[in-house]
């Protein structure tokens, strides 16, 4: 049996936008499921049973489950692959169950509009999302492109810029783009209009602002932390060794205050991070609503017995709670060829660090550095601790 399921991208144009083979798969729907939007815009012409998404969204799998090997369509805004449906439908059919025929995306037209290359935007949602999730995307003379939730997104975005040092950016918000009531509206974000906007909008972002952060490396007045954390040069470290990179999972042991998981995140990655302590728990909660977005899934509990049940990661960061129950849980977890960092500044825990490295290899670091700062009326090196670095790959072929 060939796809029973069609996935039709419609545009605000509605059925006049359609192409010829878009027109025929709803002509021969024997069922059509879609926001009420959509089915408002179909005509008498369009005989299958309409649908509209439940509430949760997710709840309307039964019912589209109910009518397989049926003609049936669904209908999604403009490319239905670009945070449209496929992705949810993809759970639960084969690809050989569905064709999906797109639209111009909203990302499409408004680079049209704007006259903006767009492999040069980061394009992103804030629809059914928190507008701080974006806040790793949001970077000095960064391009992004976000769907809106609804009118409020727009201000919304505007506001978390002002936040992150970036008021200076521009906003265009593209309003029912490609339909008859389309209007495009430009402003700055510290001066951004409260609306109304309408609730089918893109705003299409150019930040600007020297006080925003980078990608990498925050500074650590970026953290809300008590003094224990791991500093940014350590951190630039440990990162490089664990080889951070999008969709890689981190556990964080002994995070704090998150410094190491919330900068793993905003490279792309997740963290699961594991703090036994409830009052930097609550600190490394705040950190990454503030500066990570939704990448950090935060564990209350004491190594080694809060790692169980946690998925197998692609890194691990040790930097509080080192002992040797911990280090074998976590290797051992390990997926192969997966990397882990340790860090020691007491003598008892560089003993267990010496000692792994004795039995395992892998590359062992002694950091000692100093801070210029005032010293009366002049200026002087503050020693730091010294901290020890152990870095181990663990080998492909470990079982």
């Amino acid at each position: 049996m060939g796809p029973w399921l069609t996935v039709v991208g419609i545009g605000d144009g509605g059925l006049a936008t359609l192409t010829g083979e878009q027109t025929a798969a709803l002509g021969e729907a024997a069922h059509l499921f879609g926001g009420r939007r959509h089915l408002a815009m179909l005509d008498a012409s369009i005989s299958g049973t309409r649908t509209a998404w439940a509430q949760p969204f997710a709840a309307t799998q039964p019912q589209i489950l109910a009518v397989r090997g049926q003609p049936t369509v669904i209908l999604a805004t403009g490319d239905p692959s670009w945070f449209g449906p496929v992705a949810w439908l993809r759970g639960f059919l084969a690809k050989g169950d569905m064709r999906i025929l797109p639209s111009p995306s909203a990302f499409s037209l408004a680079a049209a509009r704007l006259g903006w290359p767009l492999e040069t935007v980061r394009c992103l949602s804030a629809h059914g999302r928190p507008v701080a999730d974006l806040a790793p995307s949001m970077l000095d003379k960064q391009r992004l492109m976000v769907l809106s939730s609804d009118g409020t997104t727009p201000l919304a975005l505007a506001e978390q810029l002002c936040a992150a040092g970036l008021g200076a950016s521009s906003l265009t918000v593209c309003e029912h783009l490609g339909g008859t009531q389309e209007r495009i509206l430009a402003m700055e974000a510290a001066n951004m209009a409260p609306g109304p906007f309408a609730a089918l909008n893109l705003v299409a972002v150019e930040c600007r602002g020297a006080a925003g952060h980078g990608l990498f490396g925050l500074p650590d007045t970026a953290f809300r932390h008590d003094g224990k954390m791991t500093k940014r040069p350590l951190r630039a470290l440990a990162l490089a060794a664990l080889r951070a990179r999008p969709g890689a999972l981190l556990w964080d042991i002994g995070a704090g205050c998150g410094s190491i998981a919330v900068e793993w995140s905003r490279l792309g990655g997740r963290a699961i991070a594991i703090e036994p302590r409830e009052d930097r728990r609550a600190m490394l909660a705040e950190n990454a609503g503030r500066l990570a977005g939704p990448g950090i899934e935060i564990v209350a509990g004491t190594a080694p017995d809060a790692l169980d049940g946690l998925p197998a990661p692609d890194a691990v960061f040790i930097g509080g709670g080192l002992s040797p129950e911990t280090f074998a849980r976590a290797y051992a977890a390990l997926t192969p060829g997966g990397d882990l960092a340790a860090h020691a500044v007491t003598l008892e825990s560089e003993a267990q660090l010496l000692s792994i490295h004795a039995r395992l290899g892998g590359e062992l670091l002694r950091i000692a550095g100093c801070t210029a700062s005032p010293v009366g009326g002049l200026t002087g090196w503050r020693p730091h601790m010294p901290v020890t670095h152990l870095h181990l790959t663990k080998p492909v072929d470990a079982p």
